[in-house]
């Protein structure tokens, strides 16, 4: 498995819009799936949505990681290294 000093120093920031993506609430748009930056706590909707602000959040922010905020869900996805944790 590749190394990934982003997923070994990421925060665990509490999310900042717990009932959904921050972006899609204020436009009143629809989601899939849910992430949280665990930088910050911005809580974005995955790549299978239709506006993908969790990918725009590390683009815009440059945060590197997300976690799944999807119940029963328990995984890290670094975005600069493509890899799982």
């Amino acid at each position: 498995m590749k190394s990934c000093e982003h997923l070994a120093e990421a925060q665990d920031a509490p999310a900042r819009t717990p009932e959904g993506c921050e972006e899609c609430l204020a436009a009143g748009s629809r989601w899939v799936h849910l992430r949280r930056c665990l930088a910050c706590g911005h809580i974005g909707c995955c790549d299978s949505s239709p506006n993908k602000h969790a990918t725009a959040h590390f683009v815009g922010d440059g945060h590197p990681v997300v976690a799944s905020f999807e119940p029963g869900e328990d995984w890290r996805w670094c975005y600069v290294d493509s890899v799982m944790g």
